[in-house]
């Protein structure tokens, strides 16, 4: 059952969205949404309408409903109420009409905007960025996760304290109104400031075992491959159908937020790491992305990235370099790239031209082409890696034990003349397998 529920004054805008079960029956309230868009001289229409798209998208995934859309085409936003004067009042008039509860723009607020928009609108005015913090959130998970998103609250809301006053210090549970942690905001700057160095301390420390945990990877030199994408590309359904795991999958943005660490056995029974990143999308807050630095570091850290691509979407190349973009802001842009291009059975292949090589186009829930991502990563590991071929005498029983672990075999045979097993294959040569390899060598 869907329960909507009109803006209250007095309530400061508390508890607008609440989850509750009753006999099996889940009941939510959902909030009315406006969105207010300006569309500037030198826009391009095509991305703009994406982004729009986008943006209500964004919404639904906060569980709210678009009621209303608001566009105006304007040399440049207006300085104290981001519309213009005419177009405020045909807005006011719709939030009237229509019961509207909360309006979000398209572009980033200034706190005195966003001031100026309450009071004249009477109802509660958030940005793009501010839904998508409240998003990330509402699905942090993990400490670090719960941490890095309040800190980029914090970053976000700092500058805007002046023109949000008191809406800021209260907490509230529903589009945009998630406030960090479980405490309420204090307008006073110094002390947000202070829970803004204990945050990053503790941050430290998390990031401290974090890059323990990479350290032990690095150590056993397990090959680590990091699935990354634009949200909502399939990448969960692509790592759950690699990995043969049950994570959180859903057809909406941002369905993973916390990284995820997977085995993942190729053809030839090599074990490599598969790690789920959070999903990229453009206009991302900058606060966000420097506070999750530390997740997406997982991406720098990896052997070889797969890029995996909505190719269904309308606005596919953007995606593509919007991923691009942030990669190479991470330092991310050298590692070797498997393109996939997802929800094939959503396209006209006849029609499909990929814009990067090497590439596969696939459904992620095709067994078939789920073994072909296999097989094409196993391809690519040994262009990376360096051929060998040795025999290994039977009574190295532990030495071969590993070299079957560690390394890409393509032939093993035994040879009974020699009492030994003739090994063929691919070795990363920077591996501490290679002493074994170089002992045993023919080539």
């Amino acid at each position: 059952m869907i329960v909507r529920r009109r803006y209250n004054k007095v309530a400061s805008f508390l508890c607008i969205k609440i989850k509750i079960i009753r006999k099996g029956k889940k009941v939510i309230i959902i909030e009315k949404v406006l969105l207010a868009a300006v569309m500037h001289e030198r826009t391009n229409e095509q991305q703009f309408y994406y982004s729009l798209n986008e943006l209500e998208a964004l919404v639904k995934t906060a569980e709210g409903e678009v009621i209303k859309t608001i566009i105006q085409k304007r040399p440049r936003p207006h300085r104290a109420y981001y519309v213009g004067e005419g177009k405020l009042k045909e807005i006011k008039e719709l939030i009237n009409e229509f019961e509207i509860e909360i309006v979000i723009t398209n572009e980033e607020l200034s706190g005195g905007q966003i001031r100026n928009l309450q009071e004249q609108l009477e109802v509660r005015v958030i940005d793009r960025s501010q839904l998508i913090l409240d998003i990330f959130a509402a699905r942090a998970r993990t400490k670090e996760g719960k941490l890095q998103v309040e800190l980029a609250q914090y970053t976000y809301m700092l500058p805007r304290l002046h023109g949000q006053g008191a809406d800021l210090s209260r907490l509230g549970a529903g589009i945009g109104t998630r406030g960090p942690g479980e405490t309420k905001l204090e307008t006073d700057r110094r002390h947000i400031r202070r829970r803004m160095d204990d945050i990053k301390k503790r941050l430290e420390q998390v990031v401290n075992q974090r890059e323990q945990y990479r350290g032990n990877r690095k150590r056993h030199q397990l090959f680590q491959v990091a699935v990354v994408g634009y949200t909502n590309a399939g990448k969960s359904t692509l790592f759950n159908s690699l990995t043969k795991s049950d994570t959180l999958y859903e057809d909406k943005l941002f369905a993973t937020l916390d990284p995820l660490t997977r085995r993942m056995k190729l053809p030839s029974n090599l074990e490599v790491l598969l790690t789920d990143t959070v999903g990229f999308i453009q206009d991302l807050p900058t606060a966000l992305v420097a506070a999750f630095r530390s997740t997406l570091e997982e991406v720098k850290e990896a052997d070889l990235i797969i890029h995996v691509i909505d190719a269904a979407a309308p606005n596919r190349d953007n995606h593509e370099q919007t991923v691009y973009q942030l990669l190479s802001e991470l330092e991310a842009d050298k590692i070797p790239i498997l393109t996939i291009y997802n929800k094939e059975d959503l396209i006209d292949k006849t029609d499909f031209v990929p814009t990067t090589h090497p590439y596969l186009l696939i459904s992620a829930l095709d067994d078939n082409h789920i073994k072909h991502v296999k097989n094409k990563t196993e391809r690519l590991i040994k262009e990376q890696w360096s051929h060998f071929a040795l025999h290994v005498p039977e009574s190295e029983s532990t030495k071969l034990s590993k070299i079957r672990q560690y390394t890409i075999l393509e032939k093993e045979e035994y040879q009974e003349k020699h009492f030994s097993y003739y090994l063929e294959g691919y070795v990363d040569p920077n591996h501490a397998i290679m002493r074994e390899i170089k002992e045993f060598n023919h080539e």
